[in-house]
């Protein structure tokens, strides 16, 4: 599903009646998890925790014609988390954080535009691994709310080129199972803070 958002959404970059509408950026990521108190088996263990991923995240925008409203998806290669238990590592994990957001441009006349966003986000979980013990971990797709923050600049308005910095912050959680027993949920919460480049066509 994720691939075809990406073939269709460069195949409308690709169609001259869509100049000047669209923006691609190319960004690094931190992603941070907020939850560092999560308990899973019935107790076993507590102050369970995801610990802090980097990554390259580029996303899509649109913008509606004279509107300062435009929506973004953001995109990722794959995060890897690691999950502790009191601070002793117990397993890790990658995952797909995409995030779709619509937002409000603060244009003006200045080479700088703020904007803020709300939206929902997934993570989709994948290559989960328990730390030293052969038994199988299953950490299933989340989804959440999401808010966005951040300022677009831009040297010179003719320019195509400017540069980027945003926070993003989800609410979101992973069902988890262990031999397909259901042991809890993974909440991960985090902020991502993200710096790069854009590009409007």
């Amino acid at each position: 599903m994720l691939k075809k958002l990406v073939v269709l959404s460069l195949v409308a970059l690709s169609s001259a009646s869509f100049a000047g509408n669209f923006q691609v950026k190319l960004g690094v990521s931190a992603l941070v998890p907020t939850e560092d108190n999560n308990t899973l088996a019935q107790g076993a263990l507590t102050h369970v925790k995801a610990d802090h991923s980097y990554s390259f995240t580029p996303s899509i925008e649109y913008f509606f014609d004279n509107t300062g409203v435009s929506a973004e998806l953001l995109l990722a290669t794959p995060f890897k988390q690691h999950v502790t238990s009191n601070g002793t590592k117990i397993a890790s994990f990658r995952h797909l954080p995409p995030t779709l957001t619509v937002k409000y441009n603060f244009n003006n006349t200045t080479g700088f535009t703020p904007y803020v966003g709300v939206g929902m986000t997934a993570v989709i979980p994948f290559d989960e691994k328990l730390n030293g013990e052969k038994h199988q971990l299953d950490a299933k797709v989340g989804y959440g709310v999401a808010g966005q923050v951040g300022l677009n600049f831009k040297p010179q308005a003719e320019d195509n080129w400017g540069l980027f910095a945003d926070v993003r912050y989800a609410n979101v959680k992973s069902k988890l199972k262990l031999n397909g027993t259901y042991i809890g949920d993974l909440k991960v919460n985090p902020w991502v803070y993200t710096v790069g480049y854009s590009y409007r066509f």
